[in-house]
């Protein structure tokens, strides 16, 4: 069993910047770890993702086009935390956030496919303003 609780999420102008974390706790293991969000009215959407390994943490980041050169995925081993750092935020990015993870590996081949994944933290909001 994974655990994950997501903090870091607010409300900032847009061109601001936020940092998310999620801290897994549990049992570790080799897999893929990552950030979703759902506005109202949408489907849930990946944002960041990336392949982790039991041994030596972070591995392949993979970004949905709507966030590449404005986010940063990035995982501390030691803590077991993936971070989201968000910059040059806009309105559109406006969501609940939440972290996922799933071990081993991939169902569909998939990693920015929200069906690859297990386990699911309960999501931190975070509300850009123009």
């Amino acid at each position: 069993q994974v655990q994950l609780v997501e903090s870091g999420g607010g409300s900032v102008q847009a061109g601001g910047s936020l940092r998310l974390s999620c801290e897994a706790s549990g049992n570790r293991y080799s897999g893929y770890m990552g950030w979703f969000r759902q506005a109202p009215g949408k489907e849930r959407e990946a944002v960041a993702v990336m392949s982790i390994s039991f041994y030596t943490g972070g591995r392949m980041s993979y970004y949905a086009e709507s966030v590449k050169g404005r986010f940063t995925i990035s995982h501390d081993h030691a803590k077991n935390t993936l971070y989201l750092q968000m910059n040059s935020l806009k309105p559109a990015d406006t969501a609940m956030y939440y972290c996922a993870f799933r071990d081993g590996g991939l169902r569909y081949g998939d990693p920015l496919r929200s069906d690859e994944y297990k386990y699911w933290g309960q999501g931190t909001q975070v509300t850009i303003s123009s």
